[in-house]
């Protein structure tokens, strides 16, 4: 009888520690703390994940960490949700070699489980807006000049705009995919003749090409073979 009860009693131990484990790993608006135990179940757990890489003697670090407590609850909330969760890779060392760490903070953005290098802006509202890009759709479908507006608003200034007005969705599809983490694409089916003056085209279909950073904006007529030169030109590839 002895036996029984002490497998139960093992049995009980491990669902507790199990159980403790996924609220850990719960997408609650806090920034998550991983460690070598529970780093690789998170980023399975959750598609869309940012990993800070941080020491605690480290002054940048210490600067980003409340940046990272205040955006977190706002991209949890988000109808795909962005994780945010630490790593303290001067205790870490190993997890921090593996994901080649050599400096503080290093963060590192993982998309359905794959890394890229994360070098957008790390104040809280700005690294919120940059963020978004990756769990947009990947094209979007705007029907009213407002609408425009405020997808050009959202989009920021940190990566390329297109806009196709009049223009099939599938014409850009297979580029949107390709160039998801690099530019934002969209197609105007309804706008105004004032939204026609505002990006400066006069036929359709016409696709815009905005890059706020650099102050650029091109119109494009077709034939749309020629999107790659033209994302070429806006430093898109």
């Amino acid at each position: 009888m002895r036996l029984p009860m002490i497998i139960l009693l093992v049995l009980t131990i491990w669902k507790a520690g199990n159980g403790s484990r996924a609220n850990e790993l719960k997408a609650d608006g806090k920034v998550l703390e991983l460690d070598e135990s529970n780093f690789d179940s998170a980023i399975s757990s959750f598609d869309y994940i940012l990993v800070d890489f941080y020491a605690p003697w480290c002054g940048h670090c210490k600067r980003l960490s409340p940046q990272l407590d205040e955006a977190a609850p706002v991209l949890a909330g988000l109808n795909e949700p962005i994780v945010l969760a630490k790593v303290n890779a001067d205790k870490f060392t190993r997890l921090a070699s593996k994901h080649d760490i050599d400096g503080y903070p290093t963060l590192k953005f993982f998309m359905h489980g794959v890394p890229m290098e994360y070098n957008g802006p790390r104040k809280a509202d700005l690294l919120v807006q940059y963020l978004k890009k990756f769990v947009a759709p990947d094209v979007s479908i705007l029907s009213s000049d407002s609408a425009i507006n405020d997808f050009v608003e959202a989009a920021g200034t940190f990566f390329p705009i297109y806009i196709g007005f009049g223009l099939n969705e599938t014409v850009i599809s297979n580029l949107a995919v390709k160039y998801k983490k690099k530019a934002w694409f969209s197609v105007a089916k309804d706008f105004s003749d004032d939204a026609m003056v505002l990006y400066d085209f006069d036929k359709v279909p016409s696709l815009v090409a905005l890059h706020p950073s650099y102050k650029q904006q091109s119109v494009f007529y077709g034939p749309f073979e020629g999107w790659v030169r033209l994302l070429s030109h806006f430093k898109c590839l």
